[in-house]
């Protein structure tokens, strides 16, 4: 467990539209990822969001987390 400030977090819409959530007030499904590249490429390799949120997630998404790095 680590202090919200030190995560990222993922939100997917009830559209079903996943994004990067800075502002950690967008309403929906979150999920959170430390801001660290190996937290992000194991997040990557494991598919967790695509478990998380039982959909595809677009290769955009992950290119937002490792480019807020």
């Amino acid at each position: 467990m680590n202090p919200k400030d030190t995560m990222m977090r993922i939100v997917c819409n009830n559209q079903g539209n996943v994004a990067v959530d800075f502002s950690s007030k967008m309403p929906g499904r979150g999920a959170y990822v430390c801001k660290n590249r190996e937290c992000v490429a194991k997040l990557i390799k494991i598919k967790g969001l695509e478990r998380a949120f039982k959909k595809k997630v677009l290769k955009e998404v992950y290119e937002i987390l490792l480019g807020e790095l």
